[in-house]
């Protein structure tokens, strides 16, 4: 059982919820950056919640089922249809052997997620059958003429209709963010101009971290997030979540492809469950942390 792919879009890759354990050996956690998205398109096709899917970066797929087979989507909402019937989003899809299904762009968000029954069968490294795109690890993005194995189902598809589920906004995004381990590094001024101030996705942003930029009256004048410790920071561990600022008092937030180090200092630390919603922002989207 195999899904033959025609056109895998920007940029499509198989992640599962990623390698925990091995900062150690320098190896990043990686996995979907909207775990809850890849955890819903596994449960409505009675997979473990850990079954590796496809990650799609903005549309653009397509691919045919080489045998009959079980499918969900989930994540960025936008259209898709099977051999030019509409699919709908967050239920358990039946597609015969022949069929295709084509994946357009997401009118809200930037990760959409497809999940087959039974899971994607590619070979695991440490654990993980996901892609880091920083240290190269895991399985290479997809490419056309690729044939991607499936997996054995676990058990029968879960009789639900549908799941109802909110889109990614198009407008603000706010973050529940923790007080970081540097955040005494920086002027009392420059922690409250953080929470303060709404901050823009810059088209910088990639599976590694996502680069905010700060309003446009102000991208040239003096750094909002002033240090009050000037010293240099030696590396040390990093997790996902961090907002680590550069020396131009830009933040940015590390997502699961992190370095498990860094030597710019941590102002905050973003709850993980608004991780999911941080993954699904576009360039241009404005972002606000709120105190968690």
């Amino acid at each position: 059982m195999s899904l033959h792919v025609l056109d895998p879009g920007a940029l499509a890759l198989v992640e599962d919820l990623g390698r925990p354990g091995w900062a150690a050996l320098g190896v990043s956690p990686s996995g979907a950056l909207d775990r809850a998205a890849l955890r819903l398109g596994n449960r409505l096709l009675g997979n473990d919640e850990g079954c590796a899917g496809l990650e799609l970066l903005l549309g653009g797929f397509a691919a045919r089922f080489e045998s009959e087979a079980w499918f969900a989507l989930t994540g960025a909402d936008g259209p898709a249809d099977l051999d030019g019937h509409p699919v709908d989003m967050h239920r358990a899809v039946h597609a015969p052997s022949g069929a295709v299904l084509r994946i357009g762009r997401p009118a809200h968000g930037m990760r959409s997620y497809l999940t087959m029954r039974g899971g994607l069968a590619v070979p695991a490294v440490l654990g993980s059958r996901s892609r880091d795109v920083l240290s190269g690890l895991g399985p290479e993005p997809l490419r056309a003429g690729e044939d991607v194995p499936l997996g054995d189902p676990a058990g029968p598809v879960p009789p639900v209709d549908f799941v109802p589920v909110s889109a990614p906004t198009l407008g603000s995004v706010e973050l529940r963010a923790h007080h970081g381990p540097r955040a005494d590094w920086f002027t009392d001024a420059a922690v409250e101009a953080f929470h303060d101030t709404e901050w823009t996705v810059s088209a910088e942003s990639n599976r590694v971290g996502v680069r905010l930029d700060p309003p446009a009256a102000g991208r040239h004048a003096a750094p909002l997030l002033e240090r009050r410790v000037t010293a240099e920071l030696p590396s040390e561990p990093m997790v996902a979540g961090s907002v680590q600022v550069s020396p131009d008092g830009r933040p940015t937030v590390l997502l699961a492809d992190h370095p498990v180090t860094g030597g710019y200092p941590v102002i905050a630390v973003v709850a993980e469950a608004s991780l999911d919603l941080l993954a699904q922002a576009r360039p241009g989207q404005p972002v606000t942390f709120r105190r968690a």
